[in-house]
């Protein structure tokens, strides 16, 4: 079974709720922290790592928050992984002589897993919230 982080579901949470705002309008911390029902603190962390990325801007000013630095549908949900935990891969299988009679499997899993990390973006998160009616998409994999 593989696992997503709580850092990469919370930031992930973070974005989309940033990405489906009005235009323009920056979202603060303190609300993306309580529709997600997360902590200030811990998400300020994985907010960091999100600017640090490139993902997000800080807008500063009373109506300060965090903006997308691009476009929804040009950030992908392996770069999101990427910012908050490094390179998607899996412990076993880097190498097929390695990972032993197996090896090509767990090649193919980890291809497959990148894969479709690469094909997502925050936009399509958008829209599938929006056609749950605003519910929290899963990220579960």
């Amino acid at each position: 079974m593989l696992r997503i982080s709580t850092q990469v579901r919370y930031g992930t949470r973070a974005l989309v709720q940033i990405a489906g705002a009005v235009p323009g309008r920056a979202v603060p911390v303190k609300e993306i922290a309580r529709a997600q029902r997360v902590s200030v603190k811990y998400l300020e962390h994985i907010v960091s790592s999100l600017k640090l990325a490139g993902l997000i801007q800080a807008v500063r000013g009373t109506k300060g928050g965090y903006v997308l630095a691009r476009p929804a549908r040009s950030v992908r949900l392996d770069e999101v992984v990427r910012a908050l935990e490094g390179p998607p891969v899996m412990g076993v299988g880097a190498d097929r002589a390695e990972a032993g009679p197996a090896g090509g499997v767990w090649v193919r899993i980890r291809e497959a897993v990148d894969g479709v990390l690469a094909s997502v973006t925050l936009q399509d998160l958008v829209e599938e919230s929006r056609l749950r009616g605003g519910a929290p998409p899963s990220y579960e994999i």
